[in-house]
């Protein structure tokens, strides 16, 4: 029988074979909402963020915001905070071992206030995930930074932090998160920064958007991009874009099982070129419906494709779990190769546990299908890779109990309640991993 699931599920069980159907909304981006988090503390007025993700990250850095002295409250979707008459700057150590985007965090603290202290930063550990160009950038910006066994501090002179040069770019590409950073300590910078290489996943661009409307001079050209420090910047009220890796997560799993499926509070144009080619190359349309939202469907059998992971408006690297899942009902052999991260695998063991023809190559990963998946009792080790086991649970014959369902409350708010709404087959628990 299907239950409502809960926000706290910790053990979530699946009985496939069900196609998914129907009209659901997409929430906030989680990874734009992230950066925007620590861009409010940038802010001399107060800040209210409409369609904040009702995750648990969220929750995590209203803490630390309120760590540091600022007003922060979490009411629903909307996200406020007002500046702290005194920024304590020092990142709380538990509360930023818990999330990826402390660092940028720890950027915001240090253009208020000339210094900071902070951890190293959590969330999901799917392979290293490096913070040096982020340090690059506070450096640059003058700060002395020194690192020890349990984390970092910066500081830099009784002027604070100066306008810079810094470039973002690594062996993977741009580095999305060093561009925030670096962005937030040019924000509060006296005179104009330049940050070559700069990101353009909209995590950045929506980023800028914030502080450009708040009175920050950003603009991007061929040398990369250029910002105008400010010692004012104003409040006011920003939407955070809907979720393009959940929508695209709903997409896929109402593909795999033959269903559709139309989503709102997102537009085709939300999603980037590299996944909109990936998914029509495998026999999914994605369409602007008449009504507002997107509709997301296969248009037959699905087909193996080739793909990579790139920087936006490639294939998301955090849609590539999910599409390895959907593919092993694709007719015939696919490579998806990871390009944003060393590698990027953590999915595959528990795709296997199902039944998939999987296997991995360095950053490559192949899948056979189509394959009759059967139930499984699987854990999961990150956000994106319990999706991928949910999507494969959905297609498969019988019962599997997906453990570990503490990361997905870390990227979807409403994720579970929302495949129920589709017709999914899905029953929570609290108790386990």
């Amino acid at each position: 029988m299907t239950t409502t699931p809960t926000t706290d599920a910790a053990v979530v069980h699946v009985t496939g074979g069900r196609p998914l159907s129907g009209r659901i909304p997409v929430q906030g981006s989680k990874n734009i909402a992230l950066h925007l988090y620590a861009a409010m503390l940038l802010a001399e007025a107060p800040v209210v963020l409409t369609a904040a993700p009702e995750i648990t990250d969220t929750g995590v850095c209203a803490r630390i915001l309120r760590h540091t002295g600022a007003h922060a409250d979490v009411a629903g979707d909307r996200f406020t905070s007002a500046p702290a008459q005194a920024v304590y700057p020092v990142i709380h150590p538990e509360l930023g071992r818990q999330v990826r985007t402390t660092v940028v965090l720890a950027a915001a603290v240090l253009a208020r206030t000339g210094q900071v202290a902070f951890p190293y930063p959590g969330g999901d550990a799917f392979c290293p995930r490096l913070i040096d160009r982020h340090l690059a950038a506070m450096q640059a910006a003058g700060a002395e930074v020194v690192a020890s066994g349990t984390g970092v501090r910066a500081m830099c002179g009784p002027r604070g932090v100066r306008a810079f040069t810094v470039d973002v770019n690594t062996p993977y590409g741009p580095s999305l998160g060093a561009t925030v950073t670096a962005m937030l300590l040019a924000a509060r910078a006296p005179g104009t920064s330049l940050i070559t290489h700069a990101s353009i996943e909209p995590e950045v661009t929506e980023t800028a958007r914030f502080l450009a409307e708040r009175g920050v001079l950003i603009h991007f050209d061929d040398q990369g991009l250029h910002v105008a420090g400010s010692d004012w910047i104003g409040g006011g009220e920003f939407a955070v874009a809907g979720d393009r890796i959940e929508a695209a997560t709903m997409v896929m799993a109402a593909a795999a099982t033959g269903g559709s499926v139309h989503l709102d509070n997102i537009s085709a144009a939300g999603f980037p070129t590299g996944l909109v080619g990936a998914l029509t190359a495998a026999g999914i349309c994605l369409s602007d419906a008449t009504d507002g939202g997107v509709r997301g469907q296969s248009t037959g059998g699905l087909t193996a494709i080739e793909a990579a992971t790139g920087p936006h408006p490639g294939l998301p690297t955090d849609t590539a779990p999910q599409l390895a899942a959907i593919l092993t009902q694709a007719d015939g052999t696919s490579l998806v190769g990871e390009r944003v991260y060393p590698r990027r695998d953590t999915h595959v063991e528990g795709l296997r546990a199902f039944g998939a023809d999987i296997t991995t190559s360095g950053s490559v990963t192949r899948i056979r299908g189509p394959v009759r998946l059967r139930g499984a009792d699987v854990q999961a080790s990150d956000i994106r890779a319990v999706t991928a086991l949910l999507i494969a649970a959905l297609c498969a014959e019988g019962p599997s109990t997906i453990r570990g369902m503490c990361h997905l409350r870390r990227g979807y708010g409403h994720l579970l309640s929302n495949l129920a709404t589709l017709g999914a087959d899905v029953t929570t628990f609290p108790g386990g991993p």
